[in-house]
């Protein structure tokens, strides 16, 4: 089993092999497997699986499901997260790996696979993108600040502007480096661990907060777990989009 110190080396493995499979990968449209499974998800998942439980860690993948999950180190991953927007060629798809142990996530690794940006966390030791230390921004005011969101909610919440990318896992990284001031997934809990977990752990290791629209625990382990992810760059704020989600829903 990888000592802690080992864990971000063997996950940047894990993403350099995705990145390999999918530059030879020929054809990015839907793999007729399941509804909504594309090509590139299968062939990164492939390599993924094999990888990490080579290494004596435990996976969760959308993809593919659990694989060995007693071993103490669990790694919940993505291998494409944003896998519509990679067959579309928009440039916003990451792999996203996060490595849980029995206190919680304990390393994380989501990189933009389209352009290389790599976002890294160890709990306890920070985040940082392309090895430079990363913050939130200090925004304490929804009128005041930029939210990313995945869907869209029911009604205007009050923000500045909204932006719309479809990767959770990069647009939480966006809150914890300050490029967003907040994120909101608005659906009911479309999200399964894997699209949010390795984003959570990068913000909160920035100095960001992370909660649930309904107030859930996030860190969950099952293939049919869903949640609702919430990021803001200050506890204010965080409390105010979750405020402002929930009247929404109120009101329908």
């Amino acid at each position: 089993m990888p000592s802690t110190d080992d864990l971000l080396p063997l996950l940047n493995q894990t993403a350099d092999a995705i990145a390999k499979a999918l530059v030879e990968l020929t054809d990015w449209g839907l793999a007729g497997t399941r509804p909504g499974q594309y090509r590139s998800d299968l062939a990164a998942d492939d390599v993924a699986v094999d990888i990490l439980t080579n290494a004596g860690l435990g996976v969760l993948s959308e993809e593919s499901g659990v694989h060995h999950g007693d071993r103490a180190l669990f790694a919940v991953i993505d291998p494409v997260d944003g896998s519509t927007n990679a067959s579309r060629r928009i440039p916003w798809y990451a792999t996203s790996i996060c490595v849980l142990d029995d206190d919680g996530p304990l390393a994380a690794l989501v990189r933009n696979q389209a352009v290389g940006t790599n976002y890294e966390a160890v709990r306890g030791r920070g985040a940082t993108r392309d090895g430079q230390p990363i913050h939130p921004s200090a925004s304490t005011s929804l009128r005041a600040s930029v939210l990313g969101l995945s869907g869209f909610p029911r009604r205007y919440l009050g923000w500045s502007q909204f932006r719309a990318l479809g990767a959770a896992a990069l647009d939480l990284c966006c809150v914890a480096d300050g490029t967003f001031d907040a994120y909101l997934d608005c659906s009911r809990g479309a999200h399964g661990a894997w699209d949010y977990l390795g984003g959570l752990l990068v913000c909160l290791e920035a100095g960001a907060y992370v909660g649930e629209t309904s107030g859930r625990d996030l860190i969950v382990r099952g293939h049919e777990d869903r949640r609702g992810p919430v990021a803001g760059a200050t506890p204010e704020l965080l409390e105010e989009v979750i405020a402002a989600f929930q009247a929404s829903r109120a009101e329908a």
